[in-house]
């Protein structure tokens, strides 16, 4: 049985150079002073055929062929939120094998029952690139009848389907918080509104606090909005959160239109507030952000739904800011 850190067989070589070339081309180089932020939705990133192939009868699809290119896309960035990670973790950890030793990970137990569909949330991390502050978390809604995370007054009384993560990093000597979170998907969108609108009370609520500190809160994850100024977005963005600049019109799944339009979902989101108590609240220095469009790259022949259960059916969002 082959491992992942055998040499693969050429047809994967030649697949992985013309991924890494255009990685080389979209994705900023690594450089002092700089910081790469990710966000990605691994689809049911969980168990693994230890083949270089999958065959139509081998369950998961998900080969060492594609853990090889999943592993290449996230080597790119620094730290990256990871949604949809399953209870089994065993393509996980063949990544974290051919990433190295410089790579770690924090994440959560796996979510029970139905609508969580046993994931977790986790964050991977490139430790000569950042390093953990101390914060790991939960989010959870205090029971509290006056909560103010509820519109109106006592409207979200449950839980967070899978509860938003939130993780502090350091680099260089600028400490931020990471909330990822996956919203749930329910049968329509207003199922949507009041978790999106209790999330953006809490993280407002929660940014004030932090801006004593000096710290900056980042929110990134599948927020399962469909589109700019649907009543998801509006709720997303009610407190103040605002979607990086770059990202907007950029497709977010495989089934998407290539390029850039105004139809294409919102589904993943890197968001932070732009002022909190009246004056600029992100110390770090937004430069760019994009995308990473797979398609077309890796494994020509298959079909885009056969692809996402290999790689994703979404790309990667990220974001570069200066230190």
């Amino acid at each position: 049985m082959p491992e992942i850190t055998d040499a693969p067989p050429p047809d994967i070589d030649a697949d992985l150079a013309a991924l890494r070339a255009r990685l080389d081309a979209a994705i900023p180089a690594r450089q002092p002073g700089q910081v790469l932020i990710a966000t990605w939705n691994i689809r049911m990133f969980g168990d693994l055929t230890r083949k270089w192939h999958s065959a139509d009868a081998d369950k998961p699809r998900r080969d060492l062929h594609a853990a090889l290119c999943i592993a290449e896309i996230l080597s790119r960035f620094d730290v990256i939120a990871i949604q949809e990670l399953k209870g089994n973790i065993r393509a996980f950890r063949d990544v974290l094998k051919k990433l190295g030793a410089d790579w770690s990970f924090v994440m959560t137990d796996e979510s029970q029952g139905d609508p969580g569909n046993g994931e977790r949330l986790a964050y991977l991390f490139n430790m000569t690139r950042v390093k953990l502050s101390g914060l790991a978390a939960e989010l959870v809604v205090p029971e509290d009848i006056k909560s103010p995370y509820a519109t109106p007054a006592n409207a979200f009384q449950r839980q967070f389907v899978r509860t938003p993560y939130a993780v502090s990093f350091q680099a260089g000597d600028k400490t931020f918080v990471m909330v990822t979170l996956h919203v749930v998907f329910g049968d329509k969108g207003s199922d949507r509104k009041q978790e999106l609108t209790a999330i953006a009370k809490w993280l407002r609520n929660w940014a004030e606090r932090l801006d004593d500190y000096g710290q900056n809160l980042i929110c990134l994850g599948d927020f399962n909005i469909d589109r700019a100024g649907d009543p998801q977005f509006e709720a997303f963005t009610s407190t103040g959160l605002a979607p990086a600049p770059d990202h907007a019109g950029l497709p977010r799944t495989i089934f998407d239109a290539p390029g850039k339009s105004d139809t294409n979902n919102f589904f993943d989101q890197i968001a932070w507030f732009r002022t909190v108590k009246d004056k600029p609240y992100l110390t770090l220095d937004y430069r760019t952000g994009g995308n990473f469009d797979f398609r077309g790259i890796v494994m020509a022949g298959l079909t885009n739904q056969q692809l996402s259960f290999r790689l994703s059916d979404h790309m990667p969002l990220w974001a570069e800011f200066g230190l």
